[in-house]
């Protein structure tokens, strides 16, 4: 019961925190130049920040990468009130499933979206998998953050997760399309990655601080 209820309350308090809270895009218009190419993409961000991105991405026609977990299942479900779609898949489970119907996914005029570091970390890691869609797809990488001014870290989980509080001054961050070739080295493009992610989150933290 209590799992059946839990994905009603997170959409319920992520509504209250985006209702309260002022919120700034910065370099939004990398996404709609992208659009306006009708060139898809695929969002990359933390684990750590993936709750915000529920209510600044509501209603985006995108799906998002969740795990085959009993967790994964809940997130889903938010995802779901939330008017995101979800591919159900990790490193460890489905995932070269997963890949291929992203890939698909991407092919049918939807974005998708990847936590790289997901969803057992290691933080701030990037794995093969979302450099190996990009390549597979031709669909360039987008790394976004966000950061609120007022949050509650959870210091026991693996990344240091953030749960966003009402009342903030939150900010969504852009960074500039990575694009992976057929022959690029799939090592250097996932640093590369990393590198962009980092930037745009330590961008974010700067931005609220």
């Amino acid at each position: 019961m209590l799992r059946r209820l839990v994905p009603y309350l997170a959409y319920a308090f992520v509504t209250v925190v985006g209702w309260t809270s002022r919120v700034r895009v910065v370099r939004g218009e990398i996404r709609e130049r992208l659009w306006a190419k009708k060139q898809r993409f695929i969002y990359a961000f933390w684990h750590q920040r993936q709750v915000f991105f529920t209510w600044s991405h509501r209603g985006a026609r995108a799906a998002v990468l969740v795990s085959k977990s009993k967790d994964g299942e809940m997130i889903a479900e938010t995802m779901r009130l939330s008017r995101i779609n979800a591919v159900r898949g990790s490193s460890s489970r489905g995932g070269a499933a997963a890949a291929r119907e992203m890939v698909a996914i991407l092919g049918s005029g939807w974005d998708v979206g990847i936590t790289p570091d997901g969803p057992k970390g290691p933080a701030r890691r990037v794995k093969d998998g979302t450099v190996r869609v990009a390549q597979m797809s031709g669909a360039p990488i987008v790394p976004i953050a966000n950061a609120q001014s007022r949050r509650f870290v959870i210091l026991r989980a693996w990344d240091h997760f953030h749960i966003p509080l009402p009342f903030s001054r939150a900010v969504v961050v852009y960074g500039e399309p990575i694009f992976v070739g057929p022959d690029d080295d799939l090592g250097e493009k996932a640093a590369e990655v990393a590198a962009a992610l980092d930037a745009v989150t330590s961008e974010a933290d700067q931005l609220v601080a």
